[in-house]
């Protein structure tokens, strides 16, 4: 099933191509770029489709929960169509904002909301906050993927290794059950599309991809952790070089009170890309630090040869100064 919803991926996204070409649908450079020639825009509609259309044969053959199934299909479509529709004509920023936070509660509804956190001293069940936290952390996922998809390879590959690493995980751990099936269909359906998104990009993911990815992530994230807390750090620790960019480039925009909704190039991968003059060594750095050095940090969590505080720390921490390091939200020439 693997390798043909990656296949399948990879043609779908041929077939989005052409069709970008003949509809005008392209991404023009400005000011605000990466890139420096028009581009088609809207392939990762082909890892939504394939993704759905994987995660309903999983539901039908009984090896993941229709409750699980409901809230990564339900919220992950609302999430597709609202960047498919952007894709093509923009969509006022408030609406993208309500429709994110429509298909984070139908998400938490039906995984029964953010479930108790006993990592830490504190009360472990946060009651009406937790689930409000855990709305705004969806949006602030699925938009921070949106925002990390600014050179050719970065957000495709991220979500290969992410994937593939989390699935390597479930394997490891015996749970008993085919978790591992879910972030390794969505690496594959990611591998299919980057195989046209590698640099120089044939094709861009769009805001129907990206959006779709980060709801997608988040919410197995916190279906996760219903099943063991651990599990909540352990994504979190795979996903944090996009968390960390992300997070600090907003911080230092908000300080300086510029409008975190405009377009910009102020992000470390943006400034590396530029350094660099070249997209894909950035790309291969990232999906690097994802394996050798997130991944086996997650693994030590896993095993309880290190805490979670510890694992956050030793993740977390050189990140950030190497997104400071790398000028992330600094202001641009």
């Amino acid at each position: 099933m693997l390798p043909a919803a990656g296949i399948g991926s990879a043609i779908l996204t041929g077939i989005l191509r052409r069709y970008a070409l003949l509809q005008g649908v392209l991404d023009i450079p400005n000011n605000r770029s990466s890139h420096s020639t028009p581009t088609p825009r809207g392939g990762g509609l082909a890892i939504v489709v394939t993704f759905l259309a994987g995660l309903a044969a999983l539901a039908a053959a009984g090896l993941i929960q229709p409750a699980f199934a409901a809230a990564l299909g339900g919220a992950g479509f609302l999430v597709a169509l609202v960047g498919f529709l952007d894709d093509h004509r923009p969509v006022d920023a408030r609406w993208r904002l309500l429709a994110h936070f429509c298909a984070a509660a139908w998400a938490l509804a039906w995984l029964g909301g953010l479930p108790p956190l006993d990592l830490w001293s504190g009360p472990g069940n946060l009651g009406w906050p937790g689930h409000i936290f855990a709305a705004i952390y969806l949006v602030w996922l699925l938009n921070l993927y949106n925002f990390m998809d600014g050179i050719d390879g970065i957000a495709g590959l991220e979500a290969v290794t992410v994937g593939l690493g989390a699935a390597a995980l479930y394997c490891s751990n015996a749970r008993g059950d085919p978790a591992w099936a879910l972030p390794a269909l969505l690496a594959f359906t990611a591998l299919g599309f980057l195989a046209w998104n590698w640099p120089p990009a044939k094709i861009f993911m769009g805001d129907a991809g990206s959006g779709f990815l980060g709801m997608t992530f988040g919410t197995m994230t916190i279906q996760a952790a219903w099943f063991d807390a651990r599990w909540l750090v352990i994504w979190l620790i795979l996903l944090a070089v996009f968390i960390v960019d992300a997070t600090v480039t907003l911080l230092r925009r908000l300080y300086r009170g510029e409008r975190i909704y405009e377009a910009h190039r102020s992000h470390a991968y943006q400034y590396a890309a530029r350094k660099a003059g070249a997209h894909g060594s950035v790309s291969i750095a990232v999906g690097a630090i994802n394996v050798f050095w997130l991944l086996p940090l997650a693994y030590l969590v896993l095993i309880g040869w290190i805490g979670p505080l510890s694992g956050m720390t030793a993740a977390y921490g050189p990140l950030v100064l190497l997104a400071i390091r790398f000028n992330a939200g600094a202001r641009e020439p």
